[in-house]
């Protein structure tokens, strides 16, 4: 393989980040292709640049030299996530082992709040958590803000009805604050980045991700690629129409199975979230379970539209719907079953995410360490 420099070094430093088990210089020679001097080289520029750290030598059944495991550094370089939801604002740094370093919610109704003050929130999470990290030496490589709505390719938020905004310039606003200004921070779209770090610790290659802390978002992963659509716009799950002799958004899946909807149909005030949905299913309130066999039967009449489109049937509930997956799913797969036309000769299955709480912000912190894995070079040289 014809590779040097800036390219190697990009490809051994994502192929040791994403390695299941710690390769040598030996493996990545042997599984890249690569010539082994050319591994040697770029694999001590890695070390030198402090992306990638060497655990001690392991004997091995060939003989010659044990061979030196390598693994992403731990704590020396990190990406920052924030998150602006109906629900929270919050903050989350993730180095390249994946580690969290650092990590701050708050908590709030934030739906119609001035994006202004959002910022505001934002900054103040964030500028204590950057102190901790420079008394610490974590070089901080930039800063990606989920948004649950329809974010263009400049960062634009086009639409977040639930934080109740239109047209707002996000990024201008974001660099006003001198901080974030140095992050270099770009906004996407929370479901999007919430698949993307389900990619991460999910083992199938294709899934509809179903998500939503206040109102129902979603995405579509294919062969490990998001389908983002020509503008980035697709995967509005919540937005799909269920009910066409409602008026407007009435019939849409966000009014009859999002989170606030949900929770309203139970009988209980939004702001309590899940948790306390959880709490009266486990108490057998007949209105909440009523509620959640609703939520389920329209989930499953949405989602099986999506996988006749796109023939893909695994489908992921996270964000509020984590902790209510055992219970929808049996509702969303009667519907699949009966709705989806390759039915007969296909077994789907209906998932609880495996990203963790708030997924969003670990999407978010990953998209930012993409500025160091798509070109380690330059964080290299930044350190010498």
């Amino acid at each position: 393989m014809g590779l040097h420099g800036s390219g190697a070094l990009r490809l051994l430093l994502g192929r040791i980040v994403a390695a299941a088990e710690p390769p040598s210089r030996a493996a990545l020679a042997a599984s890249t292709g690569l010539a082994r001097a050319t591994v040697s080289v770029a694999v001590d520029q890695l070390v030198a640049g402090g992306l990638v750290a060497e655990l001690a030598p392991v004997l091995t059944r060939r003989a010659g030299r044990p061979a030196v495991p390598l693994v992403p550094a731990a704590g020396t370089v990190a990406g920052v996530g924030l998150e602006v939801d109906g629900a929270y604002t919050g903050v989350r740094v993730v180095d390249l082992t994946g580690e969290v370093l650092a990590e701050a919610v708050d908590y709030g109704d934030q739906r119609g709040a001035d994006p202004v003050v959002v910022v505001d929130r934002l900054v103040a999470l964030l500028d204590p958590v950057l102190t901790a990290l420079a008394d610490q030496e974590v070089r901080v490589c930039g800063a990606t803000v989920a948004v649950p709505g329809l974010v263009g390719t400049d960062g634009q938020v086009r639409l977040a009805a639930d934080l109740g905004w239109h047209d707002v310039d996000l990024p201008t606003l974001l660099r006003t604050d001198p901080a974030l200004a140095r992050l270099d921070p770009v906004v996407d779209n929370a479901a999007d980045l919430a698949a993307a770090a389900e990619l991460r610790v999910r083992p199938d290659d294709s899934f509809v991700y179903v998500c939503g802390e206040t109102s129902l978002g979603g995405a579509v992963v294919v062969h490990r690629e998001l389908l983002a659509g020509q503008r980035g716009w697709a995967g509005a799950l919540g937005h799909l129409v269920v009910d066409p002799t409602a008026h407007s958004h009435e019939g849409t899946l966000d009014a009859l199975a999002g989170p606030d909807a949900l929770l309203r149909a139970a009988g209980i005030d939004p702001t309590a979230r899940a948790p306390a949905l959880v709490a009266a299913l486990e108490a057998d309130d007949l209105k909440a379970r009523a509620a959640v066999v609703r939520a389920g039967q329209a989930l499953g009449l949405a989602l099986a539209s999506v996988v006749n489109l796109t023939d893909v049937p695994t489908v992921v509930l996270g964000g509020a719907y984590w902790s209510l997956a055992d219970r929808l799913a049996p509702h969303v797969l009667t519907e699949l079953r009966r709705r989806v036309v390759f039915a007969p000769w296909t077994e789907f299955t209906v998932d609880q995410a495996a990203a963790g709480d708030l997924p969003s912000l670990t999407g978010a912190a990953w998209a930012s360490l993409g500025r160091v894995l798509d070109d380690p070079a330059a964080f290299c040289a930044a350190r010498d």
